[in-house]
């Protein structure tokens, strides 16, 4: 069981963003779970937790994004983590680092950067050497 019960991100559209997470999430096993008409789209693998809800906000303004946060998705190869890029940028996502080494954090971290459509920042990494 995983110690992270789940991740919010804020959405300011859900449809935008349910066209964006199923691409970009797809790549990394991530699924659009069943949610009853207007419910919060939530995402997870294989149902289990940690879970990834997108929310708009309860207080009635609009989403913002944190300076300095951002989510990182773990990917069990490298082609899943170009995958992943290159499903969000088709899906309305924004570059904030192509795939690549990233040496400055180890020898086999891999990685890419981006922006969801509401400004989120997400990562998805592989730490295997292929």
């Amino acid at each position: 069981m995983s110690i992270l019960s789940h991740i919010t991100l804020g959405s300011n559209d859900y449809e935008r963003s349910i066209d964006f997470y199923d691409a970009a999430l797809a790549p990394l096993r991530f699924t659009r779970l069943p949610k009853p008409e207007g419910k919060p789209p939530v995402y997870a693998v294989e149902g289990e937790m940690p879970h990834l809800y997108l929310y708009q906000p309860f207080d009635g303004k609009p989403a913002s994004v944190g300076n300095g946060t951002h989510v990182a998705f773990h990917a069990q190869t490298r082609t899943q983590v170009d995958q992943f890029y290159e499903a969000a940028m088709a899906n309305g996502g924004s570059d904030e680092g192509p795939p690549g080494l990233r040496d400055h954090y180890g020898p086999n971290y891999y990685a890419a950067y981006v922006r969801d459509p509401d400004g989120n920042k997400l990562q998805a990494v592989c730490y295997a050497d292929s």
